[in-house]
């Protein structure tokens, strides 16, 4: 059972990290969290962005992806849910006024729960994401490996395993920027109004995707 090749897991891996590498609304949430409220939050969205990817590489093994793949209805429904979650997000950045130094002082908590929450549902809320998986992971499913959702399972969690060789040292490095910004206020708001613009950004660009 598990047993692939030296080509296999060459492939798979070196697809899991430029797929980690990605900018994306996971990433950007990580990072945006980072640079507003510092490396606790940081960290604290990264948990609930790895939260939400299990739940989707659950469906995926589950096969439950597949009705965001083939329903156009549920697909439509996610989509706007998250989009429209991504635009409050960013209107909420928008609305901060270049608070990055308050917000640092006040992610401990109840501030880290919420971001954690709001990671999660970041990536829940993200059909493209579950559509992704029940594309990819099937690509390395092999015969005589293994039950196929119990591959499925395998890989999907090797990902978000990568993920944790890949995210933790870019929060790092943005806590370092996060510092400098917490001491210029004006800075601080433009990169507000930066990280604004590109989550309602990102909320337009799902809400007018399809599949």
């Amino acid at each position: 059972m598990f047993d692939y090749s030296l080509a296999h897991w060459t492939a798979f891996l070196s697809a899991a990290i430029l797929l980690n590498l990605s900018p994306g609304p996971d990433m950007m949430f990580i990072l945006g969290q980072t640079a507003k409220r510092g490396v606790p939050s940081g960290f604290s969205a990264m948990f609930g962005i790895w939260t939400g990817a299990l739940v989707h590489v659950l469906f995926a093994a589950l096969g439950l992806s597949a009705v965001l793949a083939t329903s156009a209805t549920a697909f439509s429904f996610v989509k706007w849910a998250g989009a429209a979650y991504l635009i409050w997000i960013g209107i909420q950045a928008l609305r901060s006024q270049g608070s990055i130094g308050q917000a640092r002082d006040g992610a401990q908590g109840k501030g880290l729960a919420d971001v954690f929450r709001q990671g999660v549902l970041v990536s829940v809320l993200n059909p493209k994401v579950a559509v992704f998986f029940l594309a990819f992971l099937p690509q390395f499913v092999e015969a005589g490996a293994g039950p196929a959702a119990a591959q499925l399972f395998l890989h999907g969690i090797i990902i978000i395993l990568v993920a944790a060789l890949v995210e933790p040292p870019l929060i790092l490095m943005g806590g370092k920027i996060s510092d400098g910004l917490s001491r210029n206020k004006t800075l601080a708001c433009w990169i507000d109004r930066g990280i604004g613009s590109l989550f309602i950004g990102l909320g337009i660009k799902l809400a007018v995707s399809d599949r």
